[in-house]
C-alpha cells in the first residue's frame, strides 16, 4: 500500500469514527436539499443514495481515496488490454464485447455475424430438426457464468420475447434439475445449446450427456449418429471436444480468454438471450452496456455512477463496518437479479489476499442477498426493521411497469418508497404514542431505523436500460476490486471444491479407493448415505 493509499484509508476512518453515532434523521434535518446533493442520473439511470449514512465530507474522502488508489489509471489499463488478471495472466475486455462493429476487435464482429445469422436461421424456420420440424424449445445447459446472466436477463425481458421459441435453463447436476423439463419437451422440436468455455464443465457435461441420450433413444436408429449435430451447438473454445461429442465446427461459437464467465453475457454464452428476444433486442442490451462503458469511462468522479455504487460499498462495509448487502428489485421480471448479483459481486470481490500476494488487514466484500419486493416485506424485512444488524440495501425500482395491470405498479412504488423511508427513519416511542399506540406496545411498535438504502430507478425495464444496469454494477466490482485492491477477475475458491468433488467421486461410483485419505467425518458421511459401492 502506498503512503497515499496508507493516509486516505487512516483518514477514512477517523471520519467514521465522527459519523457513525448520526442517525438519517439528522442528517435529512431541515431537508437542505440533500436529494438533489446525493443523487446522479444518467441515461435511463436515477441513483439516489441520499439515504445513505455519509455527509459531503464522507463523499470527499471516498473521492480521495479513490484518487490514492488511481482507479482511473486501472481502468485505462483494463481498456487497453493490459493483463491486471495478473493470477491466470489475462487481460480483461468484456467491454469490447458490447462495442459497435465499427470499434469492435475483428473476431468479435465475425462472431457477432455468425450469432447473428444462426439466430435468423432458426427463427425463419431454415434450421430445424431432425423430423425437418422448427424448433420450439431452446435448452441453455451451462453453470455459473454461463447460466445466471442469461437466465436472469431472458426472465428480466420476458416482455420482448418472441413468440413460438420458449428458452429454457439447466445447471444443476441434480437429475431434478433436467430431467422434469426433459419430460415436457419434445424431441424433435428441442435445440440445446452446451456453454462450456473449455467443454469441460462436470456439471454441463453430464446433463448434456444425459440430453444427447434422451434424444438418442427417442429417434429413430439410423438417425441416433446425427443427432448431435441436429439439435445440439456448443458455446465453447474447445472444438476437438465439442467435435468428439458430435458438434461440428461450425455449430461451436467460441470466446476469447479475456472474457471472464461472469462478464460473458455480452459474448456467445448470451446466445440463448439473443434466441429468446431476437438479435436486434440483443443488439438493442449490447448498446445500452456500450452507453454505460462510455460514462464510466469519461464521467469525472462525482458524477460516476460504477464509482460512486462501489465507494457506497467501501464505505458501508470498511467505514460503517457493515457484514451484508440487500438487493430488493421491486419488479417481478428482475427477480433474479439479487442471485446474478451474488456471483458478479461475492466471486470478484469475495477475497482477503491482495495483488501483493498478502493477506488483507480490512474487511472486504459483504454477504450479497435480496429478493423481489414486496415478498420480502413478509419474510425478512422483520429483521431489517427491528433486528440488531446493518443491512444496506439496493431498492431497484421502474418508473413504468413492463407488464401494465391498473392499480398495481402504483402499489409497488408506493411499498418500495415506504419500506427505504421506513428503514432510514424508524417510529420513536414518542411517535408511536402519539399514534395511539398502548402503552404496553410501544416496545414492539419502536423502530430505530437508520438502516441506509440506495434507490436505483430505471424509466423502463427494456434491453437497453438492462445493459445499463449490468454494465454499471460490472463496472461497479472493477472499482471494488482497485479500493481493495483485489483481483476482481480470479475465482480461485471456485476450484478447491470441485478437484476434492472429483476425489470423493470414485467411492460413491464402485471405484472404491483406499478412504484413509478422507477425513473422518467425510468417510462416516460416505457410510450413512451407504454408498460404498453402489453406482451412481
Amino acid at each position: 500500500m502506498t503512503p497515499a493509499l496508507e493516509t486516505a484509508w487512516q483518514a477514512l476512518r477517523a471520519h467514521a469514527g465522527q459519523i457513525r453515532p448520526l442517525h438519517l434523521r439528522a442528517l435529512f434535518a431541515g431537508d437542505t436539499g440533500r436529494f438533489e446533493a446525493f443523487s446522479l442520473a444518467h441515461g435511463d439511470l436515477l441513483l439516489d443514495f441520499s439515504k445513505q449514512r455519509l455527509t459531503a465530507g464522507t463523499l470527499a474522502h471516498l473521492h480521495a481515496l479513490a484518487e490514492a488508489a488511481d482507479v482511473s489509471g486501472w481502468r485505462r489499463k483494463m481498456w487497453a488490454g493490459d493483463i491486471i488478471n495478473h493470477t491466470e495472466g489475462r487481460a480483461v475486455r468484456h467491454v469490447a464485447l458490447r462495442a459497435p462493429d465499427a470499434e469492435a476487435p475483428p473476431e468479435v464482429v465475425r462472431t457477432r455475424q455468425r450469432l447473428r445469422d444462426f439466430c435468423d436461421a432458426i427463427h425463419t424456420g431454415k434450421r430445424r430438426g431432425h423430423t425437418d420440424a422448427p424448433f420450439t424449445d431452446v435448452v441453455n445447459l451451462g453453470i455459473g457464468g454461463s447460466d445466471l446472466g442469461p437466465r436472469m436477463a431472458a426472465h428480466a425481458l420476458r416482455a420482448f420475447r418472441r413468440p413460438g421459441l420458449s428458452a429454457h435453463f439447466v445447471s444443476n447436476i441434480d437429475g431434478a434439475d433436467l430431467l422434469p423439463l426433459l419430460q415436457r419437451l419434445n424431441p424433435a422440436t428441442t435445440l440445446f445449446i452446451v456453454a462450456s468455455k473449455t467443454f469441460g464443465t462436470q456439471e454441463t457435461l453430464a446433463n448434456a450427456s444425459s440430453a444427447l441420450a434422451w434424444l438418442r433413444a427417442r429417434v429413430p436408429a439410423e438417425k441416433a449418429g446425427e443427432i448431435a449435430a441436429r439439435h445440439f451447438v456448443a458455446v465453447s473454445s474447445n472444438l476437438e471436444a465439442a467435435a468428439a461429442f458430435g458438434i461440428p465446427p461450425e455449430q461451436v461459437f467460441g470466446f476469447q480468454d479475456w472474457v471472464g464467465g461472469r462478464f460473458s453475457l455480452w459474448s456467445p454464452v448470451g446466445l440463448v438471450l439473443a434466441l429468446a428476444i431476437g438479435f436486434p433486442q440483443f443488439e438493442a442490451l449490447l448498446a445500452g452496456a456500450h452507453a454505460m462503458d462510455l460514462h464510466f469511462l469519461c464521467a469525472p468522479p462525482r458524477e460516476n455512477l460504477p464509482l460512486t455504487l462501489a465507494l457506497l460499498d467501501v464505505w458501508n462495509v470498511n467505514g460503517l463496518h457493515a457484514q451484508n448487502h440487500a438487493f430488493f428489485p421491486y419488479s417481478q421480471s428482475l427477480e433474479l437479479f439479487p442471485v446474478y448479483l451474488q456471483q458478479l459481486e461475492m466471486e470478484s470481490a469475495g477475497k482477503s489476499v491482495d495483488r501483493q500476494g498478502a493477506r488483507c488487514a480490512y474487511a472486504t466484500a459483504p454477504i450479497v442477498w435480496g429478493s423481489a419486493g414486496t415478498n420480502g416485506q413478509h419474510s425478512f424485512f422483520q429483521l431489517l426493521h427491528q433486528g440488531n444488524q446493518l443491512v444496506p440495501c439496493d431498492f431497484l425500482l421502474l418508473g413504468r411497469p413492463d407488464f401494465p395491470l391498473p392499480g398495481h405498479h402504483a402499489q409497488i412504488i408506493a411499498n418500495a418508497l415506504a419500506q427505504s423511508a421506513a428503514l432510514a427513519f424508524g417510529q420513536t416511542g414518542e411517535e408511536a404514542r402519539a399514534a395511539g399506540i398502548p402503552e404496553h406496545l410501544v416496545p414492539y411498535r419502536t423502530f430505530p431505523g437508520n438502516q441506509p438504502s440506495t434507490t436505483l430507478v430505471l424509466d423502463r425495464l427494456t434491453p437497453h436500460s438492462l445493459g445499463q444496469l449490468l454494465a454499471l454494477y460490472e463496472h461497479k466490482v472493477f472499482c471494488l476490486g482497485v479500493l481493495w485492491n483485489l483481483n476482481a477477475f480470479d475465482q480461485w475458491g471456485v476450484e478447491l471444491g470441485k478437484q476434492m468433488a472429483k476425489s470423493i467421486l470414485p467411492h460413491l461410483t464402485g471405484g472404491a479407493p483406499d478412504t484413509a485419505a478422507l477425513d473422518a467425518s467425510t468417510r462416516g458421511l460416505l457410510r450413512a448415505l451407504g454408498k460404498s459401492s453402489q453406482p451412481g
